[in-house]
C-alpha cells in the first residue's frame, strides 16, 4: 500500500495531544485491527503555556509512533483562533481530500477549550463541502461517510457508543508520556498547568476506567454521533 491510498481512518485533534487524550486507546487499536490511520492536528499547539511549537512538533511525532499510525499532519490553523470560516474550511477541505478517509472522527463540542468547539463544527462543514464537486481545490472531491466525535476534557452528554480499549490503554499511556512538556512530569521546568497536574494525569485512568466500568471492560473510551450507530449484528 502506497502513501498515496486512502486512509480507512482519520482522527483531528485541535492540538497536539487532543487525539491521545479523547481517543488514543481507540486509534491504537485501529492500527492493531489493521487499520490505516493518520491524524489531523489542526494547530501547533502555539499558545501552550508549557512547550515550544518545536518541542510540541516531536512529542507529536513520537506520540504517533507508540500508536502506530501511518501519518501525521498539520493544518498550522491559529491555536486559540480556530473557526468554522471560508480560509480554515477551505484548509481542512484540501487535506481531507487528500487524505480520503473513510471514517473521520472529531472533536465533540461544548468542551473545555473554545478550539474544540470550534473544531468540532469546522470539521463537520468541511467534510461535507469536501464532496462538492464544484468546490475547486484541484483535488477529486471526497466525503467522509461515517464521522464520529470525542470529548478531550468533558464527558457532558451520553455518548453514542464505549469502545473496548483494554488491551491499548498502556500504549495510549505510551504515547501520553511522550509528550514530556504537557503532562505531568516534575522533571520538566515550566509552570504547573491543569493539564499537567498530578490530579489530571491520574484523572485519564480515573476516566477510562470509568467508561469501561460502563461496558463491563477495564478501560474505555466514549464515541459521541449525530445519529444511530447501524450495526449488523448483537454480537
Amino acid at each position: 500500500m502506497n502513501d498515496d491510498s486512502p486512509f480507512d481512518v482519520l482522527a483531528v485533534g485541535a492540538h497536539p495531544d487532543d487525539v491521545e487524550v479523547g481517543i488514543g486507546g481507540i486509534v491504537a487499536n485501529l492500527v492493531r485491527r489493521g487499520k490505516r490511520v493518520a491524524i489531523l492536528d489542526l494547530t501547533e499547539g502555539e499558545m501552550g503555556t508549557r512547550g515550544t511549537v518545536a518541542e510540541r512538533r516531536g512529542e507529536a511525532t513520537a506520540a504517533a509512533a507508540m500508536l502506530g499510525v501511518s501519518r501525521r499532519v498539520n493544518a498550522k490553523l491559529p491555536d486559540g483562533g480556530v473557526a468554522n470560516d471560508q480560509t480554515m474550511r477551505r484548509a481542512v477541505v484540501t487535506l481531507l481530500r487528500e487524505l480520503r478517509p473513510a471514517i473521520l472522527i472529531a472533536p465533540m463540542n461544548n468542551d473545555r477549550h473554545p478550539d474544540h468547539d470550534a473544531a468540532h463544527f469546522l470539521v463537520r462543514d468541511a467534510n461535507y463541502l469536501a464532496g462538492l464537486a464544484r468546490l475547486d481545490t484541484a483535488q477529486p472531491p471526497h466525503r467522509a461517510a461515517q464521522v464520529y466525535y470525542y470529548r478531550v476534557y468533558v464527558d457532558a452528554t451520553l455518548p453514542g457508543a464505549v469502545i473496548d480499549i483494554s488491551d491499548t490503554f498502556d500504549t495510549k499511556l505510551a504515547a501520553l508520556r511522550a509528550y514530556v512538556s504537557q503532562f505531568f512530569n516534575p522533571a520538566y521546568a515550566g509552570a504547573e498547568t491543569y493539564v499537567s497536574s498530578e490530579k489530571f494525569w491520574n484523572a485519564i485512568t480515573t476516566r477510562a476506567a470509568y467508561w469501561g466500568n460502563r461496558i463491563g471492560a477495564a478501560h474505555g473510551e466514549p464515541i459521541y454521533c449525530d445519529g444511530p450507530i447501524g450495526l449488523k449484528t448483537l454480537e
